[in-house]
């Protein structure tokens, strides 16, 4: 059975403790659930999946479902692959509708790095006091981990800090230049906090190398890893509305993978080779990559693995730029390449996302 996407909604993207550091994720998702059902006139609505990955815990999803005007009876998942989680989420909902178990849902996710709580270790846990990261990989609990596994892969890539500059500094130019693409504008829900429009917090147009140059490393002072390569971290909320009802976008497949933990940038790469082989399709075929840039060094694997396809990729800018929500981050790739599609009036795009523990997946949509 076909599963299409009808729609979906953003709200401006925020960074730690900027316009959203007093607001719960689930009330700004349950807002923005509210805005897309009005919007799509959406009349049926059999499930909600919701990516979180830094949250209170629970089953936040069916909070910030109750606090929705849909019905009570209306299930709700909350789906937790890390940075993968709102693109898990709408690969669930796509399983569910195409084997006929659903007819629709709303997927996506929802984050609030400004909130993100402490935890504690058991007493009787091996692994004691206090943590914010959870442990990702057997033999790797630090609070870094990710990090840690970008500066492994530059380094397994042979990277040189300036070789990453024209990557961040295009990203930032293209989201700038985006900010008043019709088709991207179509997809962002306007909010205001105290009077004051909210608007995608971490665009900088004026990004540049003399100003990444003074980037302190991260991880050491041989380190490579800084605030200018490596995204921020970020609070947003991002859902779309699926059926088996024909719209659109039809999703054409989807593909979870999962390999090595120490260099786990490099899921998107994977996934993306391995929904491709799935499909038979090729980059050829493909008018729109949306990648999750985490890291600078995601965009260097793409461009070394398809050098001639760079035009494609990430062309309404990236999460160097716009920021990385970790739980909802996949439905916003997913609502940037739909806009981009729409733009350039292309027919197959492909989304794809790395996740902490060595994870990733992947999407491709069509354009009716």
């Amino acid at each position: 059975m076909s599963v299409y996407i009808h729609g979906g909604l953003r709200i401006p993207i925020g960074v730690l403790n900027g316009q959203y550091r007093n607001m719960r994720p689930e009330m700004l998702g349950a807002q923005l659930i509210n805005e897309l059902i009005n919007r799509y006139d959406i009349s049926q609505v059999d499930g909600i999946f919701c990516g979180n990955a830094v949250g209170t815990g629970g089953n936040i999803g069916r909070l910030m479902g109750l606090m929705t005007n849909l019905p009570n009876s209306v299930p709700a998942i909350t789906v937790d692959m890390q940075c993968a989680s709102a693109l898990m989420s709408i690969e669930m909902a796509y399983t569910h509708i195409a084997s006929g178990v659903m007819d629709s849902a709303i997927a996506g996710g929802i984050e609030s790095s400004s909130l993100q709580p402490d935890r504690m270790y058991a007493a009787g846990d091996n692994r004691e006091g206090l943590y914010k990261v959870a442990q990702f990989s057997p033999n790797d609990c630090s609070p870094l981990a990710m990090l840690e596994g970008a500066e492994r892969t530059i380094q397994k890539h042979n990277v040189l800090k300036e070789d990453l500059y024209p990557y961040i500094i295009g990203s930032h130019k293209r989201a700038s230049e985006a900010l008043n693409n019709p088709h991207l504008k179509s997809y962002i829900m306007p909010i205001t906090i105290d009077g004051k429009a909210c608007v995608d917090e971490c665009i900088r147009p004026k990004m540049n190398e003399k100003l990444l140059s003074r980037m302190k490393p991260l991880l050491g002072k041989n380190s490579i890893t800084n605030a200018g390569n490596a995204c921020l971290t970020h609070d947003g909320a991002a859902f779309v509305y699926v059926s088996n009802e024909k719209g659109p976008f039809r999703i054409h497949s989807i593909m979870p993978w999962a390999g090595n933990p120490r260099f786990s940038p490099e899921g998107a790469l994977e996934s993306t080779e391995a929904i491709l082989k799935r499909t038979g399709l090729t980059m050829d075929d493909i008018d729109v990559v949306e990648w999750n840039e985490a890291f600078a060094i995601i965009d260097v694997l793409f461009n070394k693995a398809y050098p001639n396809h760079m035009g494609k990729y990430n062309k309404l800018g990236g999460a160097l730029a716009y920021g990385h929500p970790y739980g909802c981050s996949g439905a916003i790739l997913v609502l940037h390449c739909m806009a981009a599609l729409e733009s350039c009036n292309g027919r197959y795009g492909l989304c794809a996302i790395a996740g902490a523990g060595g994870t990733g997946t992947a999407l491709i949509m069509e354009r009716m």
